[in-house]
């Protein structure tokens, strides 16, 4: 996403030139500013995998039989936030969680099996009402057909660990195989939909849907925001 809004804001900027300047501009010119930006998106890209290190672990080199499932995040379970007492201050902040990128890949053949493997990033934080250094999250992940019954859910156990005044640590789960059975060698991939989330209460799923968020205005002060469904 933030691939596509670079490029998009750099669009927009040069669109602020005015006229006269793009009247004497070259279509070389143009072209070679396209390519910077491109390039210097993909970079930023790559910084942000490496950063979090969610290289895909290599599957055997084996043709699929057809596209691989829809991997996805929940945006109702996309975050974890525990707030004291229901309270949306900053102050009553204690663990929170979010799950920031997902890389997955797959394989199979014939009428075998999707063996799918995910990598998972998760930004962790600890808030002024968590108690002590560490905390377990729990997320879950789900296969379903598309768009419709849950084949198989399971839930898995994240420990975030925090050195002393630390408040927020970057994590990566690795998944290496999530088996999705096909009725048939003509059942493919995209007949199939793997969501992730985390184990969220309702009032938790509530404050997701409707976009909330802490947003740091000032390096003191924090407060709960609505920002459109979406922008995550």
């Amino acid at each position: 996403m933030r691939r596509f809004l670079f490029l998009f804001l750099g669009v927009a900027l040069l669109g602020a030139v005015p006229a006269v300047n793009k009247a004497h501009a070259s279509p070389q010119g143009e072209d070679d500013a396209r390519r910077q930006a491109e390039a210097d998106a993909e970079k930023k890209k790559k910084a942000k995998d490496k950063e979090w290190n969610v290289g895909q672990a290599p599957l055997p080199s084996v043709k699929n039989a057809g596209p691989c499932p829809y991997v996805k995040v929940l945006y109702d379970a996309a975050r974890y936030m525990e707030l004291k007492d229901g309270k949306e201050t900053s102050s009553a902040v204690g663990w929170t969680g979010e799950i920031q990128n997902v890389r997955s890949a797959c394989q199979y053949k014939s009428g075998d099996p999707i063996h799918v493997q995910t990598s998972i990033a998760f930004a962790l934080g600890r808030g002024p009402q968590a108690q002590g250094s560490s905390k377990d999250y729990r997320y879950w992940v789900a296969v379903t057909t598309r768009n419709s019954a849950v084949l198989n859910k399971q839930y898995f156990d994240l420990v975030g660990e925090f050195q002393p005044g630390q408040d927020r640590i970057n994590v990566v789960d690795r998944l290496q195989d999530i088996v999705i059975p096909r009725a048939n060698p003509t059942v493919s991939g995209a007949s199939f939909e793997v969501l992730i989330g985390f184990d969220v209460s309702p009032e938790m799923a509530e404050f997701n849907r409707l976009g909330k968020r802490f947003r740091v205005s000032t390096p003191a002060v924090a407060q709960a925001e609505t920002s459109a469904p979406g922008e995550r």
